[in-house]
């Protein structure tokens, strides 16, 4: 059978980093000492093994891998990694396969064989297309080697994608129309551009904390985002959701799983994921330490630190804030199914008035323009 809501995915996390960037608070990890990866992939293939007896019998629709940086694993250890996936899941004939992969030269001659292992689409961390902020963002590539990567991966995959960073330190909004106008030039199908955020854990954290990290005020941060809207609308590569733009048709799948609540299994140190276990919603996350992961999984078959089940209102108070983020919006009737409550009328006709959500004529009820700056409060009244 196949998952309840007819999506279901995988992630799969590689924890390792050539380098900590200063403003990544995900599960990443420098690692300078001997490494047998053929030994390390072992553990992600009895991972998926476990994890296909806890959720049999799914159809996989896409697979993620994600990091840390997933190009600095051999192309091999991606092809023994999707063979286990589709030995103990089905996978689908037009299943979207997603490498995240950095644009430096030794990671961009890996293409060919990411592609010959199963891989159809590659996001790419460029993050700026200026010299001073890639290196302040530490970064390793050059602005040539990442406009090089980005065109080689539109040759060799069927679908591509990179990521940009905006409302830097001290960049002005002529300064990002410039950068943005590049790389929507550049882009061919689909891109994502995130506003630079502060993370508790991060380097930039206690650079700001300090004092030392200037960053733009919330008109200035509204100003930057409806330029953004604005530009890549008019280049044909609108939003379909708060960061990512695309062409019809170009959508991230395995991201779109996400936002439309599906159904994905967690693979890796640190990977987090939702399975339908007997009709009961699990969040599970794993061992953050990549190797007290992997030795959890040779001696337990699994890295799991987390298993939930989630109540009712958790469900809905998730799906509104995966769902929301999406341009299609969310049905109020799948969030009753899920959460067993209703939306508040009185609330919806409130954001109303402040022109913060509109109802489509399918009954979506959707974040505009002028509310997506203040999603979470928008979140937060519909759930209360």
């Amino acid at each position: 059978m196949t998952s309840p809501n007819d999506m279901f995915g995988v992630y799969v996390h590689w924890p390792f980093c050539a380098s900590k960037c200063p403003y990544c608070d995900f599960n990443s990890h420098v690692h300078r000492g001997p490494f047998d990866e053929i030994d390390y992939v072992a553990a992600y293939e009895r991972e998926i093994a476990t994890a296909a007896q806890l959720a049999p019998g799914r159809v996989v629709q896409s697979v993620f891998f994600g990091g840390g940086t997933p190009s600095l694993m051999n192309p091999q250890s991606t092809g023994r990694i999707l063979d286990a996936i589709a030995r103990h899941w089905v996978m689908d004939a037009n299943a979207e396969i997603t490498l995240e992969a950095n644009p430096t030269s030794v990671e961009v001659d890996r293409f060919k064989g990411y592609r010959a292992a199963g891989v159809n689409r590659v996001s790419l961390g460029v993050q700026s297309l200026r010299e001073g902020p890639l290196a302040e963002l530490g970064r390793l590539h050059t602005v040539d080697e990442a406009v090089a990567a980005v065109r080689i991966a539109q040759s060799v995959f069927e679908r591509s994608s990179f990521d940009l960073i905006y409302a830097r330190p001290r960049q002005t909004l002529e300064d990002w129309e410039d950068e943005l106008k590049e790389g929507l030039w550049l882009a061919q199908g689909h891109v994502s551009l995130y506003q630079l955020t502060i993370e508790q854990g991060t380097r930039y954290f206690d650079l700001h904390r300090a004092g030392k990290l200037k960053m733009p005020d919330e008109d200035l941060a509204a100003d930057f985002y409806e330029m953004t809207q604005d530009l890549t609308a008019a280049a044909g590569l609108p939003a379909y959701e708060i960061s990512n733009h695309a062409r019809p048709g170009q959508e991230s799948r395995h991201n779109m799983l996400y936002w439309r609540y599906g159904e994905y299994a967690g693979i890796g140190p640190g990977a987090h994921g939702r399975l339908m276990i007997n009709n009961q919603r699990h969040a599970t996350a794993a061992e953050k330490l990549p190797f007290d992961w992997q030795k959890k999984v040779q001696a337990q078959g699994h890295g799991m630190v987390v298993d939930d089940v989630l109540t009712w209102e958790e469900q809905g108070d998730e799906f509104l804030v995966m769902g929301l983020r999406l341009k299609e919006g969310i049905s109020p009737a799948r969030f009753t199914a899920i959460s067993g409550r209703q939306i508040s009328v009185r609330q919806i006709d409130a954001l109303k008035g402040y022109g913060f959500v509109e109802t489509l004529s399918n009954g979506n009820i959707r974040v505009t323009d002028k509310g997506f700056p203040v999603l979470d409060a928008v979140v937060a009244d519909l759930a209360a």
